[in-house]
C-alpha cells in the first residue's frame, strides 16, 4: 500500500501548547508498512504536572495513573528511537509534532523524522464533501470504528492509522496512483483543495 514506513502518532497531553507549560501524559506510535499497523509503542507518561479535571473528563487519564507510569527522560528517547528517521503522521499533525519537539527539547534531543503527514489535511482534500473532520466523524464517514474509547492515545492513533490506510486505498482504486509514497502525501497536504482532483490524475493511470 504505502511504499514507505509511516508512524502514526497520537499524544494525550495536559491542555493545548507546550509553550504555557503543558506536557504529555500519554502516547502512542504506531508504524504502518504496506497497508497494515507492525509495530508499536504505547506508553503513559509521568512529567511531574498535576492533570487538569478537565482532562482526567475528557481521557480518563488519572493523576494516579501518570504518577505510577515511566518518566518522560524515559519515554521520550524511546520514542524517538522508535520513530527514528521514518516518516511521521498525525492527525491534526501541527500539535502532535510541537509537542515532540517541546519535549524532545527538554532532554537535548532531536526527532529525526524523515517527513510530517498529517491525516487531518489528507481527509479534508481527498474527501472534501464531508461534513466534519473531526477523527471521531471523519472516521464514521469512513465506516472505520474506534475499538475503544477515544481521547486515549491507542485509540486514537488507532483509527487515524487506518484514516491513513483509507485514503491510500482511495488514491490507488480512484486514481491508479502505483506509488504511495510520503512525497506524495506531503505534496497533497500543501496543496488548496481545488487543486487536488487535477494533481492526483496528472500522478495516476486510467482505472
Amino acid at each position: 500500500m504505502f511504499d514507505q514506513p509511516i508512524v502514526m502518532l497520537d499524544f494525550e497531553t495536559t491542555g493545548l501548547t507546550p509553550v504555557q507549560g503543558d506536557r504529555i501524559t500519554e502516547v502512542a506510535a504506531l508504524r504502518i508498512v504496506g497497508g497494515q499497523v507492525v509495530e508499536r509503542y504505547v506508553s503513559l507518561v509521568n512529567c511531574g504536572v498535576r492533570i487538569p479535571a478537565f482532562i482526567t473528563g475528557l481521557t480518563g487519564i488519572t493523576q494516579a495513573m501518570v504518577d505510577s507510569a515511566p518518566p518522560a527522560s524515559e519515554v521520550v528517547p524511546e520514542l524517538l528511537d522508535f520513530i527514528g528517521g521514518d516518516a511521521l503522521s498525525a492527525h491534526n499533525a501541527s500539535f502532535d509534532e510541537k509537542f515532540l519537539r517541546a519535549e524532545a527539547q527538554r532532554l537535548n534531543l532531536a526527532p529525526r523524522h524523515a517527513a510530517l503527514v498529517c491525516s487531518l489535511k489528507l481527509s479534508r482534500r481527498v474527501f472534501p464533501q464531508l461534513g466534519s473532520y473531526k477523527l471521531g466523524h471523519l472516521s464514521g464517514s469512513l465506516g472505520i470504528r474506534f475499538a475503544s474509547a477515544a481521547h486515549r492515545a491507542e485509540a486514537d492513533a488507532e483509527v487515524a492509522a487506518q484514516v491513513l490506510i483509507h485514503i491510500g486505498q482511495h488514491l490507488r482504486s480512484s486514481y491508479g496512483i502505483g506509488q504511495i509514497d510520503t512525497d506524495l502525501l506531503v505534496a497533497v497536504n500543501q496543496l488548496a483543495a481545488a487543486k487536488v482532483p487535477q494533481f492526483l490524475q496528472k500522478r495516476g493511470q486510467p482505472v
